[in-house]
């Protein structure tokens, strides 16, 4: 069966992925919540209709990190070769990038979900 995706992708904008996307949602989260309480907007667009947006945005944002973990573990070979990847060789190179993608993107996930916890406690805006 053929892969679309390359099994070993020599950038480092893999290495940056998750992040972007995370540094993205936090932004994205806090300045969403800080606009609405801001500008007050009408009765029709009440603080659950953020909070479901926000909640699309995290499942999207945590989708993106899994999947960049998953490709950062295929590059890495699926952990058959254990760290530490310090030799001068471009297979080695590529192990120690897909090694640190993978814990990166765990880093990013945790992140995340830590970022979207207040989502749940914050009942309402406070003048």
């Amino acid at each position: 069966m053929k892969s679309f995706i390359p099994r070993e992708v020599e950038t480092l904008w893999t290495l940056f992925t998750a992040p972007v996307v995370w540094a993205l949602h936090f932004a994205a989260c806090y300045a969403t919540v800080a606009v609405f309480c801001a500008k007050r907007l009408p009765a029709s667009f009440s603080f659950d209709s953020v909070r479901i947006v926000l909640f699309v945005v995290t499942l999207m944002a945590l989708g993106v990190i899994v999947f960049a973990a998953w490709l950062a573990w295929r590059q890495w070979g699926f952990g058959d070769d254990d760290p530490p990847h310090n030799e001068p060789t471009r297979d080695s190179r590529l192990l120690f990038q897909g090694f640190a993608t993978l814990l990166l993107s765990g880093l990013s996930f945790l992140a995340v979900v830590y970022a979207a916890v207040p989502l749940m406690f914050i009942a309402e805006c406070q003048p």
